[in-house]
């Protein structure tokens, strides 16, 4: 396949990238820095930095969008929000606009979301089509998705990946999480009962590539692994798979001091699973948080 992949660069993509190389797609990334590119998703990756410059002749079979700022990289003033939201939305709906014009259009258009779509629930159980909270997380990601939506209207199968926290050895929230845990620092956060729905790298990029081959996939997955787990009991099994102890742990009035309303992120529940995966042939490789951790680390 011809496929077109924004946040090619980021800690998902760059990943995926080398995956479908593997698989001998050919590959276009739309990256604000596309002397990256070659380093971070692989020398035969083709690279543009403006949609625009796609000739009118280029036929991509399919669009992947992953773009988007890191929603737990600075603290959350105004202009942050607005970073945010427009790394998401502005670029989903060029895309959109792009496949409005085309005349060969794609088949299948997957885009990124979040599983903040649902908003702070703590521990009820969640699936695609539970009912929401509607706070920040929710509005931010409802936008997006509604964009992402649009592509419907053109006759495109659209897959909206719902993504947890996704564990890896070279970045994501994990990395963050590991200094301290290695010091013998780490502990729960808050009263850490809120619900950590993770998932591993290497199965969300399966999950991915599933989308783009079955064609009877289509509209929101939750992009989690079956078996969330509390804070308090990721940071045990964290600290008990680095042989440290997890005995310090952040009262939420620190947290909320530090990170503002940031916090939210540390401090919201979300206990989802991924019910119409599983009601898929979709099998994962990191069923426990044990499994992937091990791996991971």
């Amino acid at each position: 396949m011809n496929i077109l992949i924004t946040g090619g660069t980021g800690f998902i993509g760059k990943v995926l990238c080398q995956s479908l190389l593997q698989k001998q797609h050919q590959l276009t990334v739309l990256s604000r820095h596309p002397e990256k590119v070659p380093e971070l998703c692989g020398i035969p990756v083709h690279a543009i930095s403006d949609i625009n410059s796609i000739p009118e002749n280029e036929h991509f079979d399919a669009i992947i969008n992953l773009a988007g700022e890191g929603i737990a990289d600075a603290r959350w003033t105004a202009k942050r929000k607005q970073l945010l939201r427009d790394s998401r939305i502005n670029t989903t709906q060029q895309l959109v606009d792009y496949m409005k014009k085309t005349k060969h259009k794609p088949t299948i258009f997957i885009s990124g979301s979040a599983i903040g779509f649902y908003g702070d629930q703590g521990s009820k159980t969640l699936t695609e089509s539970s009912d929401v909270m509607n706070d920040y997380a929710h509005q931010l990601c409802a936008e997006w998705e509604t964009v992402a939506l649009k592509a419907e209207n053109l006759g495109i199968r659209v897959c909206i990946l719902r993504t947890g926290l996704v564990l890896g050895d070279d970045g994501g929230f994990l990395v963050k999480m590991l200094p301290a845990f290695k010091l013998g620092l780490g502990g729960q956060l808050g009263n850490g009962q809120q619900w950590m729905s993770w998932i591993h790298r290497s199965d969300l990029i399966s999950i991915i590539e599933k989308m783009l081959k079955d064609e009877s996939m289509q509209g929101t997955y939750n992009g989690t692994a079956p078996a969330p787990v509390t804070n308090k009991a990721f940071s045990k099994t964290l600290a008990k798979k680095l042989n440290r102890p997890a005995i310090f742990p952040v009262p939420a009035v620190i947290l909320k001091l530090l990170l503002g309303e940031m916090a939210e992120l540390l401090l919201g529940s979300q206990r989802v699973i991924p019910d119409r995966l599983e009601k898929t042939d979709f099998r994962f490789k990191f069923v426990t948080l044990e499994e992937a951790l091990d791996d991971v680390l």
